[in-house]
């Protein structure tokens, strides 16, 4: 039996209902988040709401509850459904209402579903490392809310699924951005690259976590777009998500990244984060 949370109400999957006048059906009018479980503890938390706030603030929509209440809602939903290992996912539409694309007057209340579930760490992709596939960046140009427009995003995870890789590596013309569900990360002689938090990407809470572990290890960081072409000649490279962590990546279009391996730099931030997470789960790689 899973318990979700719907507009104000904890109940079984199978008694959850939405309207079809949702505007999140009709428009993908709303945003999101996701936040990890380690050992039955949400991570970064505080940082997820935030911004999921800034999100909403972005399209102009009130979240009918505070950062606080969200907590709670989440916590009670990994008691409940007993997630030791695992995320909550929170999404808040603007509501359901006649089909038009302007807002309704006088404005709808938004609704609010969460739900959580089990989530293994990916272990062995961890240890090994994984392949990732170039895919031209084709979304929107407001990529830091994190909205329910995942089209672009989906096609270009699913170009990378059929590809037999991990993750899709998008850039617009020659600069890379991130991937469809990731921040990317290249090395180059000790010194870490990414792109800057502006709008084309999102700014990942992960990322956030990794880049001030980069600065608690003494590891130099750039934050400016580099080229697809560069990224090819990395000697190193990863990428980070709430699910994926900290994670190799060890070919691009199938050519070998540096060694092949998972590089000295990636894999000490690897450690760094996992020191972060609860003992009886760190423990467990």
């Amino acid at each position: 039996m899973t318990i979700y949370f719907v507009d104000g109400l904890f109940m079984e999957k199978e008694e959850v209902t939405i309207s079809i006048d949702d505007r999140g059906y009709y428009f993908g009018d709303g945003v999101y988040e996701v936040m990890k479980v380690y050992d039955g503890e949400l991570f970064t938390s505080v940082e997820h709401l935030s911004r999921l706030f800034q999100s909403a603030a972005k399209i102009k929509m009130t979240i009918p509850y505070t950062e606080t209440q969200l907590v709670d809602i989440a916590k009670e939903l990994v008691k409940v459904n007993s997630i030791k290992t695992g995320h909550v996912y929170i999404q808040v539409t603007r509501g359901a209402a006649p089909r038009q694309h302007h807002f309704c007057e006088p404005a709808t209340t938004p609704i609010v579903t969460a739900y959580a579930i089990q989530n293994p760490r990916p272990e062995s992709k961890l240890q090994q490392g994984v392949g990732i596939k170039s895919v031209e960046d084709v979304r929107w140009l407001r990529c830091d809310i994190k909205s329910l427009n995942l089209l672009g995003n989906v096609l270009a995870k699913e170009e990378a699924h059929e590809n037999g890789c991990f993750e899709a590596l998008l850039h617009r013309g020659e600069t890379v951005t991130e991937g469809s569900s990731s921040n990317m990360f290249g090395v180059k002689d000790g010194t870490v690259y990414s792109h800057p938090a502006d709008t084309l990407i999102l700014n990942g809470i992960t990322r956030q976590v990794v880049l001030d572990l980069c600065k608690d290890n003494g590891i130099p960081v750039k934050e400016i777009a580099f080229t697809l072409e560069e990224a090819f000649e990395m000697d190193e490279f990863f990428l980070t998500s709430t699910t994926s962590e900290v994670m190799p990546v060890t070919t691009i279009d199938n050519r070998p990244v540096g060694t092949g391996v998972p590089g000295p730099i990636t894999l000490t931030l690897q450690q760094a984060f996992i020191s972060k997470i609860p003992l009886s789960v760190a423990g467990d790689k």
